[in-house]
């Protein structure tokens, strides 16, 4: 049947005409709208984890420090779950390797924080890898410190886009010389702000897809270094909070290191505005963590310890997770957890459906952080590093030398109650027995990995990861930022341990300085039968730079230098492992040259 309307004689007959047709046409939308989203799956939350460096757990106005305000972190802390007892390890690069895989990082291959000690097993995998197979876009920004040449690097550990640096830590934070997916680039402005911001065009550059954004801060860890306006209103500010023992307290380290802690503060606000102006956080799960305690005595909470201890005060730290609508803001977890766990969590909050490379030591926190469950079961999580060994459970702690600290009534660790506590130090004993008898039995004796060179187009051998012989030395007594100088003999050189994995021609480029008294020093590069010589013949002698930026004491790192690329010419290089030797065969005037990396470039 034809239904004939004739609205030619009323202009009212005609105005019931298109409103009824606007409205059926309406309905017809909303029930297809309805049948689309039915059908149609729920977009995977994106994920922002953000990791501060050597941040203590009283390094927060919300822990009860007076003398500084972080009010944005306060508010993840409010907005999400926080984490009462979360534990991470003593030092950077093992939190971070545990972070990533989920396992011990003595498993990992891990075992110190430079000289390739920091390097992470190719074979372990990454919760980048696991998310950008389930679709994830993947960018890294900040601290590495899990290896620098491909197979090692984050560019080859799962993360499409990386900007930062890979070493343990760095010389100079105004301007420096950073790098972007493996190429040396300069940084603008004052690294945690440049790092955010690099974050924040990635989250607006893959908006329209789930991301996972790993943004990695290297503050406060020294050298001490904050722009004038977070520092100005920590210069002569009487501390109101103070370490445990004040006498060991460095007030100006405090100082610096509080208005660092200010200026992360900060970013991590510009973060969460981002997510905002976007119309992204309440479908973006953010983590905000520290990779350990604090890096100097400070007000922590009375704990006991600092970075590099097996103690409380070293190995635990903030943790809060934030979700809207999905995880119960305010909600304190009193569980004990840790960065173990952040793998198998995240994964199973993300619905990623994953069968584990190698066994997990970290569990899923998933159920305690839904409210699922009020508590999760007892269990231990061990600390570990330089051969001291410490078991945490819900309530004890069982220190490196056996003592036994009950957490609950002294969280401070003043009193051994062994004696008084027998059956659990037995219990913890036979944990830490366990523990080393399984984990550290995969920690090889010797670590003898060389450098791999050939796993992408750009190798790069900084003076870190070589060895000075003769009178050539560090110009640091930390590793991680240090050049080579002192090279002033012929019987002095440079070896880097390597493994050749890609054989064919390489252009070797130095980046050196070299007074110009010293100009006409003739340089040698070996690999086993390849050779290549060339003689420097334009000096370069830029200032050390740093210095004018430190607050306070900066300890071990380097100051550092603009190093300039010369390149010595092309090798055919063969495959399979062996010493890369740089000598001087010939020194005109006081020395040879000082080197910072070493590139070799495939062809």
């Amino acid at each position: 049947m034809i239904l004939r309307v004739d609205c030619r004689r009323s202009a009212c007959c005609r105005l019931f005409f298109v409103v009824s047709l606007i409205a059926l046409l309406s309905a017809v939308d909303a029930v297809e709208s309805i049948g689309a989203s039915a059908g149609a799956a729920p977009r995977s939350p994106n994920i922002v984890v953000i990791l501060a460096d050597d941040m203590g757990w009283g390094d927060l106005s919300v822990h009860g420090n007076k003398n500084i305000r972080t009010p944005r972190i306060d508010e993840l802390a409010r907005a999400g779950v926080r984490f009462d007892r979360f534990f991470v390890c003593p030092v950077c690069a093992p939190t971070r390797a545990e972070f990533l895989t989920g396992r011990y990082y003595p498993r990992t291959g891990v075992h110190g924080v430079s000289t390739g000690a920091e390097r992470m097993d190719t074979d372990e995998k990454t919760l980048a890898q696991y998310l950008k197979e389930a679709g994830y876009a993947t960018g890294m920004f900040g601290k590495w410190h899990n290896g620098t040449q491909f197979p090692y690097h984050p560019n080859a550990r799962g993360f499409d886009e990386y900007y930062g640096f890979c070493s343990g830590h760095w010389g100079n934070y105004f301007d420096p010389v950073l790098e972007h997916n493996n190429r040396l680039v300069r940084g603008k402005g004052y690294i945690t702000d440049d790092l955010t911001t690099h974050a924040m065009e990635f989250i607006e550059q893959h908006k329209q897809e789930p991301f996972f954004c790993y943004v990695a801060y290297n503050t406060p860890h020294s050298p001490f270094q904050v722009p004038e306006r977070f520092y100005e209103r920590f210069r002569n500010k009487p501390l109101r909070s103070v370490h445990r023992d004040p006498r060991r307290e460095d007030v100006a380290v405090t100082r610096a290191a509080l208005a660092m802690c200010e200026n992360v503060d900060w970013n991590v606000g510009r973060l969460l505005d981002r997510l905002e102006q976007l119309s992204l956080s309440d479908n973006t799960i953010v983590v905000f963590f520290s990779d350990n305690g604090p890096n100097s005595w400070r007000y922590n909470g009375g704990m006991k310890g600092r970075k590099g201890s097996v103690d409380e005060g070293g190995v635990r730290v903030p943790c809060f997770v934030r979700w809207p609508g999905h995880l119960a803001a305010g909600r304190n977890v009193r569980s004990i957890a840790g960065a173990l766990d952040l793998l198998p969590t995240l994964l199973d909050l993300a619905g990623v459906d994953y069968q584990p490379a190698r066994p997990l030591d970290g569990i899923s926190l998933r159920p305690v952080m839904t409210s699922e469950t009020a508590e999760l079961p007892d269990r231990t999580i061990v600390s570990y590093f330089g051969r001291r060994v410490s078991v945490r459970n819900q309530r004890f702690r069982l220190g490196p030398k056996g003592q036994l600290f009950d957490m609950r009534n002294d969280p401070g660790q003043r009193i051994d109650v062994r004696t008084k506590f027998p059956k659990e130090a037995a219990v913890l004993d036979a944990a830490r027995k366990s523990w080393r008898s399984d984990v550290l039995a995969e920690l090889p004796k010797e670590d003898r990995r060389p450098f791999p060179i050939g796993g992408a187009e750009r190798t790069w051998l900084p003076a870190r990861d070589g060895v000075p012989h003769g009178a050539v030395h560090r110009s640091g007594r930390a590793p991680n930022c240090s050049y080579f100088t002192g090279w002033k003999r012929k019987d002095d050189r440079l070896t880097w341990h390597v493994d050749v994995l890609e054989p064919g021609e390489y252009e070797v480029v130095l980046f050196y300085t070299c007074r110009p008294k010293n100009v006409g020093v003739r340089i040698v590069t070996k690999l086993g039968q390849a050779s290549l010589a060339a003689t420097v013949d334009k000096p370069h002698d830029p200032p050390l730079r740093g210095m004018e930026h430190d607050r306070a004491y900066r300890g071990s790192e380097s100051y550092v230098k603009t190093f300039k690329p010369w390149s010595m010419g092309r090798v055919k290089l063969k495959k399979g492992a062996g010493e890369l030797t740089l000598r001087a065969v010939d020194i005109p005037g006081e020395e040879a040259i000082e080197v910072r990396w070493v590139e070799l470039i495939r062809k």
